[in-house]
């Protein structure tokens, strides 16, 4: 429920942001508010989280999100919202997510187990783009019926969605795995470098990490360019905001179908071992989506292509994320976890800068193509030279 209401936030933010600007370059500073704190919070977080209660800090950190919609909603409502508030306010998200999320992925462990992981770290995923998909699909009725006000009312709901995902903590109980043994360590700037030194003397880990900031910088910040492929890219003769509005939710609909596909996949196979040729699959799949939506020549077409990416998306991320947490030892996890999550995130501020630039400059569609093709030939790079993760099996 709490995700659902997440993905409506997703959906409407970047497309109110395009629809009082008129400008792609403020989708890319949207983008670069809300990841931005990534970039300094993920890795000390990372060392933080192993000394405390993971499931208090995910607590806490929902209730700040939940705030931060409510109020964006009472300014969306009230008529006063400014591009401004928009990027403040996604800044404070991105610093509560930034935390929230290394929390959250660690604490999988402490509820399942080893042995599970792979299955729940899929599952967990499912949920994820289950929501992607219905969220988005939600904005268009809100729009409909309500009009303008329908993104207020939209952030308003995701605020109250909040509700679900805190009681449900609230009565969850955990095991927590506490890293006792080297308290003085895991708190200071040594902790944080002998999680670093792990990850560069571990060829796979460093390797992950280091394809998983190709598409962080080049690929996934499209996401924040949708709403100009929904307005501009596909343009028809006599649209409305409402016609615009409902291209824009079922592209991103349609990129969460994809995902959905790929993580149900993943779950119902969880013990396939070839995890290489996985995330191979994911990373190829992503890339060509890219290129694709960038060559399409009406709206309708565009729509295999976000199945795509959406597929591509999940399948290399959940991929990643397993053969990282199954390969991390347990006292140094979350700050492994928390190095990879900061390449995916962290990173991402500055693509979001570098895609809004290109796209006001040479248009979206030539931008995105960049993009795909800058992360094909890295992905490629990397696999012709280092065979080892092609060919991993865990």
């Amino acid at each position: 429920m709490s995700l659902i209401g997440t993905w409506m936030q997703t959906t409407v933010q970047p497309y109110l942001a395009y629809r009082i600007t008129d400008q792609p370059i403020y989708l890319g500073w949207v983008g670069f508010a809300s990841a931005l704190p990534a970039f300094f919070i993920t890795l000390p977080g990372g060392v933080f989280v192993e000394r405390i209660d993971k499931r208090k800090a995910v607590i806490l950190m929902q209730t700040i999100m939940m705030g931060q919609a409510f109020i964006l909603a009472f300014l969306t409502l009230t008529g006063q919202v400014t591009i401004w508030h928009i990027i403040i306010l996604a800044a404070v998200s991105g610093m509560a997510n930034a935390f929230e999320l290394t929390a959250r992925q660690a604490m999988i462990v402490e509820l399942v187990g080893k042995d599970a992981l792979p299955n729940a770290i899929a599952l967990n995923s499912a949920i994820f783009n289950a929501a992607r998909v219905v969220g988005p699909s939600l904005t268009a009725p809100f729009f409909l019926l309500l009009g303008e006000s329908g993104e207020g009312w939209a952030f308003f709901a995701n605020g109250v969605s909040y509700l679900f995902v805190i009681f449900s903590l609230m009565m969850i109980r955990t095991d927590p795995l506490l890293n006792t043994s080297t308290q003085a360590e895991s708190m200071s700037f040594a902790g944080l470098v002998a999680g670093q030194r792990y990850v560069r003397q571990t060829p796979v880990i460093f390797l992950l990490i280091i394809m998983a900031s190709i598409p962080s910088l080049f690929g996934f910040p499209f996401n924040q360019q949708i709403p100009v492929f929904a307005r501009d890219v596909f343009h028809l003769v006599g649209d409305t905001e409402s016609a615009v509005a409902a291209r824009n939710s079922m592209m991103v609909t349609f990129q969460g179908l994809g995902a959905l596909i790929a993580a149900i996949f993943l779950a119902a196979f969880s013990t396939i071992r070839k995890k290489g040729r996985l995330l191979i699959a994911g990373q190829l799949a992503f890339a060509l989506g890219l290129i694709g939506i960038s060559r399409v020549p009406i709206f309708q077409a565009s729509l295999p292509m976000m199945i795509l990416i959406g597929w591509g998306t999940v399948t290399q991320l959940a991929s990643t994320n397993t053969i990282i947490q199954l390969t991390a030892p347990d006292h140094l996890r979350s700050r492994v976890l928390s190095t990879y999550l900061w390449s995916v995130n962290g990173l991402a501020p500055f693509g979001s800068l570098c895609l809004g630039w290109l796209v006001q400059t040479l248009g979206a569609q030539t931008a995105v193509m960049l993009g795909g093709t800058i992360c094909l030939v890295g992905y490629a790079y990397v696999h012709l030279r280092r065979p080892m993760i092609r060919n991993l099996v865990i």
